[in-house]
């Protein structure tokens, strides 16, 4: 029987400190790589991509968010875990409410899954020199 692939809507917000970013960590051990993204997650049915930012960073992070800025729309085509993934992606600039935040690092939070995420503040400059790894890498042009 043929698997039936999904084209998955997310929401993304890209939180600025200074020059550095909040990521989170993640890891493909198929290409054996660290990659970072911006923290955010699914659209719900009926939900707007806005109302799916902030649901998603009070779930991940219990904070609400402020000075929310429309970026734009990528679409990310992706393989991970040797399976391809497609999303369309609105992403945003936003800012934390909570600005104990802006100190912590590294911050862990579950997604739903067992396996707590780990994000951190990282300088832009990592990203944009290729030291580290951006997903999807049309984020690097709006850092």
């Amino acid at each position: 029987m043929e698997q039936t692939r999904h084209i998955r809507p997310i929401a993304l917000g890209l939180v600025r400190h200074g020059d550095r970013y909040l990521m989170a960590e993640g890891y493909d051990p198929t290409k054996q790589k660290t990659f970072y993204r911006a923290l955010g997650g699914g659209i719900e049915f009926g939900e707007s991509s806005l109302e799916a930012l902030k649901r998603e960073f009070w779930e991940e992070l219990h904070t609400e968010l402020k000075n929310i800025t429309y970026l734009g729309c990528i679409e990310n085509r992706f393989t991970f875990l040797n399976q391809p993934g497609h999303e369309i992606i609105q992403l945003y600039q936003c800012d934390l409410a909570d600005l104990t935040l802006y100190q912590a690092d590294p911050i862990q939070f579950f997604d739903g899954t067992e396996v707590p995420i780990t994000a951190h503040w990282l300088e832009r400059d990592r990203f944009q020199s290729n030291e580290l790894w951006l997903v999807p890498e049309a984020c690097l042009s709006y850092l």
